[in-house]
């Protein structure tokens, strides 16, 4: 399920830090699914040239802004399970947040009154008059990176549909350039991609919801522990 131990440094493990990703899907001819996928700049130290899901660490602005809509009840309470409401709101946000950084897509609805942030893509939603909605999202896995790597992340999967979007995904606007290759693939390409362990293994979950994609469910956890990795499911 991760990677080999070999690849990464050795000492004491560093503590992961709160992260968050969206996997955004549409529908494709014949009633198959398709999903947004991005691939990481070489540069990066971090999952460097691989396809993942447009998302990335949780910011102080994310447990403050207000939303336009809150998580579904059964959604909170099953993200709240570790860590409570206040950080199960806080990754949604920034799932919405780091799309928009990274893909130039905002899943959000108009507000009348959406609020000030001095983070600079909460302040684009205020431009806009868009707050997130975070309704729209289902709660579909979580992992945290093995604890022999020099950067780790507690990373909730998030899923939305591409029609929840305050704007169309083809008139999407600019991004970062984190994902300088940004496409819509089927799951089937999806799995011809360069991608992390734990990525394949998400796209996996999501198969198993191909009737049913933001239906509530138990989630897969993986993680380690004393040394080997654990799947569970919460």
């Amino acid at each position: 399920m991760f990677d080999k131990p070999e690849d990464g440094p050795k000492g004491r493990a560093v503590r992961p830090r709160h992260a968050a990703t969206l996997i955004l899907t549409r529908p494709r001819a014949a009633g198959a699914l398709e999903i947004l996928m991005g691939k990481r700049s070489a540069a990066h130290r971090f999952m460097p040239g691989k396809y993942v899901f447009p998302g990335g660490r949780v910011d102080s602005a994310d447990g403050r802004l207000n939303h336009a809509a809150d998580l579904r009840r059964e959604v909170l309470a099953r993200g709240a399970q570790h860590g409570g409401d206040r950080l199960a709101r806080a990754l949604a946000r920034a799932a919405i947040r780091e799309t928009f950084e990274e893909a130039g897509l905002l899943l959000a609805r108009p507000s009348a009154t959406p609020a000030r942030s001095a983070a600079p893509a909460w302040s684009e939603f205020r431009k806009l008059g868009l707050e997130p909605d975070l309704s729209a999202l289902t709660y579909v896995a979580r992992a945290i990176t093995p604890p022999y790597r020099d950067r780790r992340f507690d990373t909730r999967f998030f899923i939305a549909d591409a029609a929840s979007l305050a704007e169309p995904p083809e008139t999407a606007r600019a991004a970062s350039g984190e994902l300088p290759e940004l496409a819509w693939v089927s799951l089937s390409e999806a799995r011809q991609l360069d991608l992390p362990t734990i990525t394949r293994a998400v796209l996996d979950e999501i198969e198993t919801r191909a009737d049913d994609p933001h239906g509530d469910r138990e989630v897969p956890f993986f993680r380690f522990a004393n040394g080997k990795p654990v799947w569970s499911r919460i």
